[in-house]
């Protein structure tokens, strides 16, 4: 079963985000004190690269999610245009009574 590119997007996205989540635990558990000057800063800029690269898909995600629901307006907008005309042309005309000449005349008056 192959997946189209915003599920794959999506899982990546969800996939850093997780490993980022799992880092940030065990550096506040697990790692605390036990890491090198070095190996401190090595660790929490993974972190950071790897929520930085989370962020960086969800918005790529939201600008593929706000371009499909343009161009699905976009779609509707014609089709109900084309509807409209179609019944337009379709519809017999609907007669209008004839109305007075003379817009002080008065139907009635006695």
């Amino acid at each position: 079963m192959a997946l189209d590119a915003t599920a794959r997007r999506r899982w990546f996205g969800a996939l850093v985000l997780a490993v980022a989540l799992a880092m940030l635990i065990a550096g506040q558990t697990v790692l605390r004190g036990g890491l090198s000057a070095l190996g401190f800063m090595f660790y929490w800029l993974v972190c950071l690269v790897l929520t930085g690269l989370a962020i960086v898909v969800a918005l790529r995600d939201l600008r593929a999610l706000r371009r499909r629901n343009l161009e699905e307006q976009r779609n509707l907008f014609q089709a109900t245009l084309k509807q409209i005309a179609t019944e337009a042309r379709t519809k017999p005309r609907r007669q209008v009574p004839p109305g007075p000449a003379e817009p002080g005349h008065t139907v009635g008056k006695m």
